[in-house]
């Protein structure tokens, strides 16, 4: 945002391109407000099955948690390439800001990044370019260099205070913008790729939702409040391969299972099962399993915190 009202400023035409990935926590209405306000043309591109890819096999490896970014950068600036030609743009803006990231925003890193997506010279991050190499758009007068800046860092500071100086006051929170650096995602995450060597878009779904436990090759996944349980039952609808189980007198969770399944497994989910709804410990609950279109009940009480503990991812 910043780096597109400073282009503004240099009297050029933008037009903005915003990468949706599985993996992403932002609000979409910013950018969109955002290029409605300044009359900005929005181009929206959805980086699915290519990106699932990059996460699951990254070249250039993963940075703190599993967010692959160097090669997350590359994909991206390719699909920018390949849009810029289209449209017949002269170069492509970033708002990287030089060592706030640490593993893909330092100076050999984006340069780096540059050559393997073939944009060397191509690319202006206006808020850092006086601290990098010329760019090719500074070098033919298309751009005013002196009105560029010097930001580097982690801190936001400067970045929130230009905000203001540029007139830019909704912006989104500027960090944890990626479910992939989240600790606790990056832990469910490796678990699942431990098992299944491939991640689908209905995975990334499921990983973001409920209690996760695994029992043999099964998943089991329980609704930790009304939202997460009509998230679970709603992906459940919607795919064959996934069964339910819920409490049938008592208010509790909805519990979905992933993978083969027997009765033991069965059994054990949905032990899990009462264990988190308002049912009696010591009790023999009613409980519902879904699978498909066939539905059947049976009783169990609630599964012991010692063997939960054993099965908890």
């Amino acid at each position: 945002m910043l780096a597109a009202k400073l282009m503004l400023n240099q009297n050029l035409e933008v037009e903005a391109v915003h990468f949706k990935i599985p993996f992403s926590r932002q609000n979409d209405s910013f950018i969109e407000s955002f290029c409605r306000y300044f009359d900005i043309n929005l181009h929206k591109v959805v980086l699915n099955r290519e990106f699932l890819k990059t996460v699951v096999y990254p070249k250039h490896g993963y940075g703190s948690q599993m967010n692959p970014c160097v090669d997350c950068r590359i994909l991206i600036f390719k699909k920018a390439k390949k849009l810029a030609e289209k449209i017949m743009a002269d170069f492509i803006v970033t708002g990287e800001v030089l060592g706030e990231r640490p593993f893909s925003q330092r100076k050999e890193m984006m340069l780096h990044i540059e050559k393997e997506s073939g944009l060397e010279g191509k690319v202006l991050r206006p808020l850092s370019a006086r601290l990098l190499p010329e760019t090719d758009a500074e070098k033919k007068g298309l751009i005013d260099r002196g009105k560029l800046y010097a930001i580097k860092g982690r801190k936001r500071t400067p970045q929130i205070r230009l905000a203001k100086e540029l007139g830019i006051v909704r912006y989104p929170n500027p960090s944890g913008g990626c479910l992939l650096t989240d600790l606790r995602f990056a832990e469910r995450l490796r678990e699942h790729l431990r098992h299944k060597k491939k991640i689908t878009t209905l995975d990334i779904e499921l990983l973001k939702v409920g209690r996760h436990f695994r029992i043999g090759s099964t998943k089991i996944i329980v609704g930790r409040n009304e939202k997460e349980n009509k998230r679970l039952l709603f992906l459940a609808s919607k795919n064959k391969n996934l069964s339910t189980i819920e409490v049938k007198e008592y208010m509790g969770p909805i519990t979905v299972l992933v993978g083969e399944t027997d009765a033991e497994t069965i059994e054990k989910a949905a032990a899990i099962t009462v264990r988190y709804s308002d049912a009696p410990k010591n009790a023999l609950v009613i409980l519902k399993y879904s699978y498909g279109s066939s539905h059947r009940t049976f009783e169990t009480s609630a599964i012991s915190d010692n063997e939960l503990i054993k099965f908890r991812i």
